[in-house]
């Protein structure tokens, strides 16, 4: 069999995976979880990198990661290595990490800082615009480097958030008006005056739906999270059906008090299954911030806040992050696919620019309940995963109480997956 032939086997598997899907999709009872091929099979898990990862909005960092000119980091999704840099004029640029020569990686460090891109294959070198501006004298007299810049994926930032998209055209929606949003609420953190303090990312053996399940629900956290729950209160929003009166009196009280300092709160959400959300959350009384003990993380706050019982306010973006933001610090999630069973988490921390390790803050106490957390959480998904890999699995009831994150999480999924599948 030729390359041609493969090629075509290839390509007749993941079209035979989309029709299944779509017919998967179409038939499940919206309040249960997915048939086992859509949690494990490899054309499927194409599928979801074809139309979910490489078409929608994905987080991918904050803009304090690179602060000043020529800093930039990579990330890689699924196949796609991303290069995202901050140019001369302080704008925020996202390209595909591919040299236009040869296609070798051109950034090959997780991180860093340059004055012109350069390719290590044959030199050939990009502005921070991704424009060419050297190539060798080897090339032809009719050779045009304006026609061989770097390829630049659609990026935006907002609140200190950057997301990219690596379609051929970027789905708007709703996604403008959560980014305005994002960016009033934000506003008191100043993002750009914090840094990263600590970063962690772990490898989990499951499917990158499942990892976003785990997150969508509490029902396990009793069992699960002693030390987040030393400071989380379960709820998901202000208006979980399971909220008692005391916690909606907690939250009065707390919000009267956001109120009187100007921090925004109120749940804000987009799209009919709440594809992006925010919303402040009180945290348990008498605590501050999610540490084991709930006292502050760092001697600084951030921006302009100084009440320092500002709970978390809790920013979800599907396909990949969930977030949280605190008085005197704020953690990220990203979600990144690896193969239909495999999912890298990444999770960072951030202090106030100013603030000094080892004076103002604890790495490890900072980062201690969100690291039991993950673990607690890999755990739990890659026995998700076993289970479901079994001829025993089928799809179960999910609780329209406790789950009903996950239901609108997966009704999301399906939604987006049909709508590109047809």
């Amino acid at each position: 069999m030729n390359q041609h032939d493969l090629l075509n086997v290839r390509h007749t598997s993941v079209d035979e995976a989309k029709a299944a899907m779509a017919d998967l999709l179409e038939k499940r009872p919206s309040n249960h979880s997915l048939d086992a091929p859509l949690y494990n099979d490899p054309h499927m898990f194409r599928a979801d990198m074809e139309e979910i990862f490489q078409k929608e909005w994905l987080f991918v960092g904050m803009t304090s990661e690179i602060p000043k000119k020529g800093d930039y980091f990579t990330v890689e999704v699924g196949q796609n290595p991303v290069l995202v840099v901050r140019d001369g004029e302080g704008n925020v640029n996202a390209f595909h990490n591919t040299c236009s020569h040869r296609g070798s990686l051109i950034c090959t460090e997780h991180r860093g800082k340059v004055a012109n891109l350069v390719c290590p294959y044959h030199q050939w070198t990009y502005d921070l615009k991704g424009n060419l501006l050297f190539a060798g004298t080897e090339m032809n007299k009719d050779f045009d480097k304006a026609q061989h810049g770097m390829k630049p994926t659609f990026c935006k930032t907002a609140g200190g958030f950057i997301f990219v998209c690596l379609g051929k055209k970027a789905p708007n929606d709703e996604f403008d008006e959560f980014l305005e949003t994002l960016k009033h609420y934000m506003e008191p953190y100043d993002v750009e005056n914090t840094k990263l303090a600590v970063e962690s990312t772990m490898y989990e053996r499951a499917n990158w739906k499942l990892v976003l399940e785990n997150n969508r629900e509490c029902y396990h956290c009793s069992a699960s999270h002693p030390e987040l729950l030393n400071t989380l209160l379960e709820w998901d929003d202000t208006e979980d059906p399971r909220a008692p009166q005391d916690f909606l009196d907690h939250y009065a009280e707390q919000a009267a008090k956001w109120d009187a300092e100007g921090i925004p709160h109120k749940l804000a959400s987009f799209g009919s299954v709440q594809r992006n959300r925010i919303v402040r959350m009180p945290l348990k009384k008498g605590t501050k911030v999610m540490t084991i003990d709930g006292d502050k993380a760092s001697n600084k706050n951030l921006g302009r806040i100084k009440n320092a019982e500002l709970g978390s306010m809790r920013i979800l973006h599907l396909p990949n992050s969930w977030n949280h933001m605190q008085s005197d610090h704020f953690i990220v999630f990203r979600v990144l696919p690896v193969s239909a069973q495999e999912t890298i988490v990444t999770t960072k921390w951030f202090v106030h620019k100013d603030a000094v390790e080892g004076v103002d803050y604890d790495p490890e106490n900072l980062r201690k309940v969100w690291d039991a957390t993950n673990e607690q959480d890999k755990v739990l998904g890659e026995r998700n995963q076993l289970g479901i890999n079994s001829i025993g699995y089928r799809p179960g009831p999910y609780s329209e109480t406790f789950e009903f994150g996950v239901i609108n999480f997966l009704n999301w999924y399906s939604d987006t997956m049909l709508k590109h599948l047809k």
